[in-house]
């Protein structure tokens, strides 16, 4: 009965929540049929372009699931908290969820919020799937080198991301002197850019400079200007589409025309808005899937949130997609809503379909995949080649 009376609580008072399936009445006859899971998500702040499109994906993962007779006989209830880009809104969300109960949770995609609330998650036992969450302590705590149990991702991590942009900028576009322009308040890109050093100097590259911004800074161009007298040949901005729709845009008012390139965390509609459509020509970034791959699976995928929601989908969607359809599918063979059994399964989950590729869990919790290198043309993502490094 508190546990019933908490969520109904929760449901008046989460008033920019979705929830879908939602029955509070004064018997447990109406809550018995559901299972419910969460989603712990940047839909607004400075990252909603991401946790819209991971939330739109998963809608539609549920929705599926549901018009096919549900999940171990019952529907699948969501209900969707914002985190507004914040480490203290995703706390305070991750709080939430915990008090309704959720089976498992689907978010955050940013890895310093997943870092965040990653001992909640260990503390209290619920799985967690995040989308995009790319640095290595979101799967592994730095202090103790030990696996979070119940913390898993549907991507792979920066040190893998790291490696193909390095071998893509050096092997590809044969740059050898790089400039590295950094958000030095993301964990995403710092550990992005030690990594992309790392591996391009091993290489025979060189990184000549390197500078950093905060999110949120809006002026670039006194540090561009410090940049461009180094004369790099490939300048690698590992940040977010907000920040780095400016730079980009505000490099080429410069008449700056070097190559740049960067990470996932430029996937999204946005930057084009942002940075100016052919501004973005002769940039590069890495990613999980490319909107031109021909594969059958992805392409109905891409047709139907088209259809839905006006606009294909970034890497966001694919992979809050097929993170959602992992969740569930850990429950559907585990039997039960019990925590350890369902992490059980994710554990163990080996070659499971989804429209980004095979997924399969490996010891750290992360996913073994191929990127993509991702060319944009007048503002439009165009694949350019896939690239499968071997595991270390």
């Amino acid at each position: 009965m508190k546990r019933k009376w908490q969520a109904c609580l929760l449901t008046a008072l989460l008033g920019g929540a979705l929830l879908l399936h939602v029955g509070c009445g004064n018997d447990n006859a109406k809550t018995a049929h559901l299972i419910t899971i969460g989603s712990n998500l940047e839909m607004t702040g400075s990252n909603a372009s991401f946790g819209n499109s991971t939330g739109n994906a998963m809608k539609m993962a549920i929705e599926e699931v549901n018009n096919a007779d549900g999940l171990l006989g019952k529907q699948v209830q969501l209900i969707a908290l914002d985190n507004r880009s914040e480490v203290a809104g995703t706390a305070d969300a991750m709080f939430k969820l915990m008090d309704a109960g959720v089976a498992g949770i689907i978010g955050p995609d940013t890895s310093s919020n997943v870092i965040a609330i990653a001992p909640l998650v260990g503390e209290h036992h619920i799985p967690l799937i995040s989308p995009k969450a790319t640095h290595p302590a979101v799967t592994v705590d730095p202090a103790s080198g030990r696996v979070r149990d119940y913390v898993f991702r549907a991507t792979y991590e920066d040190s893998y991301q790291g490696r193909l942009a390095a071998e893509f900028v050096y092997q590809d576009l044969g740059k050898r002197r790089a400039a590295i322009l950094i958000d030095n308040s993301s964990d995403y890109a710092i550990g992005l850019a030690n990594i992309f050093s790392e591996r391009f100097a091993e290489s025979g590259g060189a990184v000549i400079e390197r500078e950093a911004y905060l999110k949120g800074d809006v002026d670039f161009k006194v540090t561009l200007t410090k940049l461009r007298a180094q004369n790099p040949d490939i300048l690698f901005v590992p940040g977010y589409y907000q920040e780095v729709g400016m730079i980009i845009r505000q490099a080429r008012e410069m008449d700056w025309d070097v190559t740049i390139v960067g990470g996932d965390g430029w996937d999204s509609d946005k930057l084009a808005e942002i940075a100016g459509a052919k501004n973005l020509n002769n940039t590069y970034y890495t990613n999980h899937y490319a909107p031109d791959d021909t594969d059958e699976d992805l392409q109905k995928f891409i047709a139907k949130y088209e259809r839905r929601y006006g606009s294909k989908p970034d890497s966001y969607a694919v992979l809050g997609y097929d993170a959602t359809r992992l969740l569930l599918e850990a429950i559907r063979r585990a039997g039960t809503t019990d925590a350890q059994k369902v992490q059980q399964e994710l554990t163990g989950m080996q070659q499971f379909d989804g429209v980004s590729g095979q997924i399969t869990i490996d010891e750290k919790h992360n996913t073994v995949s191929s990127g993509v290198i991702i060319r944009l043309v007048d503002g439009e993502r165009k694949f350019l080649k896939r690239i499968q490094l071997q595991n270390e």
